[in-house]
Parts: structure tokens; C-alpha cells; sequence
């Protein structure tokens, strides 16, 4: 009975959701702009409210004895509401997607064919403990159109029922329906469940966190899922790479943000440039407490490198920590991450063309860097704007997922009475 309840009441939601979305889709930029900034001020508003919900989700965690990252990634200040708002804030400076025509053309004819962008519909969400996505989320959606359902971790349940509470203040005093954002009844894993059943109702779900997250997301879902990836990025430092530059875009790959799905976890060095390389390499990643997991070649150059076993070559780190290796060549270097890469970034330094055209055209990933950090793979640093994740997989959406890659597109096709029956070609 409890399983049916809970059905019954995500269901009323995707429901509430979809009714929504029928009104998004026909709001003007200008609206949608207007409620996205009514927004962003009533967070800043009501911050304090929201910071005293965050307070009893940071005790529980603390209690919990939760990782001091995990913990960072929950917790709320003033001044990190300000920076979420201004987020929203800055989504009304993107263009708006929807109606944007992707292609058109008169056919012979006459019809008037154009295929253009329009809303999803209803979004789910399913992510860990970042209040800010639940955020992110809702601003994104509401410039694409799209009602949005989240389910965020218990973990974050306090803090994201004041943040959603405020977002919907804010929309119906705006002219919007609330239940374009709603967070997902319940906070037992049968929610999750109802909310990746929901086909029909919920248009596509979306993971954003770890493996393990994900991996349950696209196993147990009969809606469309966008699978947004885990990044075992490699770097490889090919035999005609610059020293000095490859030493400094490895410890940037790694250290600049080692816990995001962009940072490098595995570091490739052509046997060429290895004496040259290695000693200096090992030398800068210890001095920013980098700890490397290296293969026997690499290991020969220092007793403080950990003799790596296969599973850190498969592992993302998200911490100070790197695997390395020594390989013969480029092809090796391709043929060890296409084993053991999972599609999100791969880069190569190298000041050779060849080099660099062939590892671009042969590695297969939602981006491919030559001579730049791994960092850069993030839809801000690639001029789109907020993104609501980095899409590893190959169908619909690659890569940064910006407001495009949140909407589907129709065909419109206008005509002066053309019939089939008429046209000699059919």
C-alpha cells in the first residue's frame, strides 16, 4: 500500500509538472527572463531562512560523520546564495532556444518545410547533496521551457525544500505556475524509482552525480535518460610535447579542482620524453600533494610512486591522487584510454600536427584537448553559458549541456493545399 501511495503521489506530480510545461512553452523570452531575475532576488531575500534549513542538514551530515568534501558541497552561506542567484541571473543573458529554427527550406513542391526548437516538457533531476543544482536546474529548465521535477539526496532535503519553496513564491507571484519546479514526493529510494517509471509523464531524467548514482539511473529507468558521464581523463604527453608547458597544464588538469568530473586522473608519458619528463612531473605533483599510482616504468623513478594495480587505472579519483604509465607510442597511448577511458575528456601535448590530428581523430570522447587543461570541458569556459551537466553519451546531447541541448525540436510544415494524390513524385 505504501509502495501505491507513493506512486499515486509522483504521479500527481508528473501530472502537475506537465500542465506546466504546456504554459512554458509559449512564454516569451522577455518572461521568462522576468521570472528568472524574481527569482534570483527572492533567494537573496529570504537567504536566511534557507541558511537555518541548511543548518540542520550540515548537523545530520556532521553527525553522520560525512567525507569533509561531501560536507563542503552541502553547505550554504550568504555569500553563497548571492553567487546562486547571481547564476540565474545569468542565464537571462542567454539566448533563449526555443523557436530557434534548425534548418528550413521550400520544397519542390512548395511546401514551406522548417524543423525548430522547442521544450522537452518535463525534466526530472536526480542528483546528490549540491543544493545549488536544485538551482541550476530550475533556472535552466524555465529558459528552456521545460517544467522540472527534482530529486535530490536526503542528505540535502531541508535545503531543498526552503530553496524550491522560495523558487515557487516567486513564480506564482509572477504570473508562472509553481509546479513548473517541484521537488520529487518522498525521500525513500521508492520515489526515485516512481519518478524513472514515470514515461509518459516525465520526458527524459537527467543523473548528475557519482558512478554509482548514475549507473542505478540508466539500468532502472523506462523514461529517456541523459546520461551525464564519471571522467577518467587522461592527459598524454606525447614524445614532441614541451616539457616546461606539459608540466604545467598536468598539475592545472590535476590540481586545480582535483574533485570535479574534468580533472585528470591519469597521466600518459611517451618512453621518448619519459627521462626528461617523469623525475621533473613527479617532483611538481608531490610539491602540490599529489600522490601517483605509477606502473613499474614510472615507479623506477622514485620510491615515493605507489606501484599501481589495474583498478587505478579505471578509478576517478576526484582527490590528489593520479595513476601513471609509460607507453611506447601514440598508438599505445590511444589504445590504453580507449580501454579504460569513460568517454568525457582525453587530452594530448604536443607540438606535432600529426600527433595531435591523429589523437583527435582516433580518441573517442565528448571532448578531445590539445595543448589546454582538461578543466576547460565545462560549458562556461566554452562560452555557452550554465550547463546542466556534461553528457557522455552519443545520442541527442554530447558534451556540455547547455539550453539547446534541453530542448527537442518538430517539424512545421505549411503548405497552399498540396495533397499526395497531386504530386507526381509520391
Amino acid at each position: 500500500m505504501g509502495n501505491l501511495s507513493m506512486a499515486q503521489t509522483v504521479t500527481e506530480a508528473a501530472a502537475a509538472a506537465r500542465i506546466a510545461a504546456a504554459d512554458l512553452a509559449v512564454r516569451t523570452r522577455a518572461d521568462k527572463d522576468r521570472a528568472l531575475r524574481a527569482m534570483a532576488d527572492a533567494l537573496e531575500k529570504h537567504a536566511p531562512d534557507i541558511i537555518a534549513a541548511n543548518a540542520s542538514d550540515c548537523r545530520r551530515a556532521v553527525a553522520a560523520n560525512v567525507d569533509p568534501g561531501i560536507l563542503d558541497r552541502l553547505t550554504l552561506t550568504t555569500s553563497r546564495i548571492g553567487a546562486i542567484a547571481d547564476a540565474l541571473r545569468a542565464i537571462t543573458a542567454l539566448a533563449d532556444p526555443v523557436g530557434e529554427v534548425v534548418r528550413g527550406s521550400t520544397l519542390a513542391n512548395g511546401l514551406e518545410l522548417r524543423q525548430v526548437r522547442v521544450p522537452f516538457g518535463v525534466v526530472g533531476i536526480v542528483y546528490e547533496a549540491r543544493p545549488n543544482v536544485t538551482v541550476d536546474a530550475a533556472g535552466l529548465c524555465l529558459k528552456s521551457g521545460n517544467a522540472v521535477l527534482l530529486r535530490g539526496s536526503s542528505s540535502a532535503k531541508a535545503s531543498n525544500a526552503a530553496l524550491v519553496e522560495v523558487l515557487r513564491e516567486a513564480l506564482a507571484d509572477n504570473g508562472f505556475p509553481a509546479d513548473a519546479v517541484q521537488l520529487v514526493p518522498g525521500d525513500t529510494h521508492d520515489s526515485v524509482t516512481e519518478l524513472l517509471r514515470a514515461r509518459g509523464l516525465v520526458d527524459v531524467v537527467i543523473p548528475r552525480g557519482g558512478a554509482a548514482l548514475i549507473k542505478s539511473v540508466v539500468e532502472n529507468a523506462i523514461v529517456p535518460v541523459i546520461e551525464t558521464g564519471v571522467g577518467n581523463c587522461h592527459v598524454y604527453v606525447d614524445a614532441e610535447a614541451d616539457p616546461d608547458l606539459a608540466i604545467e597544464l598536468l598539475i592545472d588538469s590535476k590540481t586545480h579542482r582535483p574533485s570535479v568530473c574534468n580533472a585528470a586522473e591519469t597521466v600518459l608519458v611517451h618512453r621518448d620524453i619519459a627521462d626528461e619528463f617523469v623525475p621533473r612531473a613527479l617532483e611538481a605533483l608531490a610539491a602540490e600533494g599529489v600522490t601517483v599510482h605509477g606502473d613499474a616504468r614510472v615507479a623506477a623513478y622514485s620510491a615515493d610512486v605507489v606501484p599501481a594495480r589495474e583498478a587505478d587505472f579505471e578509478n576517478e579519483y576526484l582527490s590528489l591522487d593520479i595513476a601513471a604509465a609509460i607507453v611506447d607510442s601514440l598508438d599505445d597511448a590511444v589504445a590504453h584510454i580507449r580501454r579504460y577511458s569513460t568517454s568525457h575528456t582525453e587530452s594530448i601535448i604536443t607540438r606535432s600536427q600529426a600527433a595531435a590530428r591523429a589523437f583527435t581523430a582516433r580518441v573517442d570522447a565528448a571532448a578531445v584537448i590539445v595543448n589546454a587543461s582538461t578543466r576547460f570541458t565545462d560549458g562556461g569556459e566554452f562560452g555557452f553559458g550554465a550547463e546542466i551537466g556534461i553528457s557522455t553519451q552519443k545520442l541527442h546531447a554530447r558534451g556540455p549541456m547547455g539550453l539547446p541541448e534541453l530542448t527537442s525540436t518538430k517539424y512545421i510544415v505549411i503548405g497552399e493545399g498540396q495533397t499526395r494524390a497531386k504530386n507526381a513524385n509520391t
